[in-house]
């Protein structure tokens, strides 16, 4: 899964279960409501490496920084 915002609007990158990349779509977050658990399951993966990705950016600067 991936999400991004398009208008104002959350949508998921949804994988289809038995089907190829090609057919992945995006999808509203309304449209997602009979699986819930998994869009949080996302967003709080999708969190985390967010924290550490910008955790990982601030020690490079540091490291520039300090070189």
């Amino acid at each position: 899964m991936n999400k991004q915002w398009v208008r104002g609007r959350e949508k998921y990158l949804v994988w289809w279960k038995g089907c190829m990349a090609e057919e992945d779509t995006w999808e509203n977050k309304e449209n997602l409501k009979n699986v819930m658990e998994v869009v949080e399951e996302f967003e709080r993966k999708y969190s985390r490496e967010e924290e550490e990705e910008a955790r990982r950016q601030e020690i490079e600067k540091d490291r520039k920084t300090f070189s």
